[in-house]
């Protein structure tokens, strides 16, 4: 298990990762932030850039912020 510290930049033109040198991942998405459509895409995204399946990415802290925890559970 692993945990990610995330900010979130929503209602972009693009989706792209950016990870800073403090470890923190920056997460451009299309979705607005209404009705979990941008933490649906955050997960999605986030599952494709690590190729493991989205059922093993949740989000730990912080689903109506722009500041997440995400929680990533790697197989032995």
């Amino acid at each position: 298990m692993s945990i990610l510290e995330v900010q979130v930049k929503p209602n972009t033109k693009q989706q792209k990762i950016d990870k800073t040198d403090a470890g923190i991942w920056v997460v451009y998405l299309r979705s607005p932030p209404v009705d979990g459509k941008a933490n649906k895409e955050l997960i999605q995204l986030i599952a494709k850039e690590l190729g493991l399946p989205k059922s093993r990415i949740s989000i730990k802290a912080g689903a109506n912020s722009r500041r997440k925890w995400v929680e990533v559970l790697v197989e032995p």
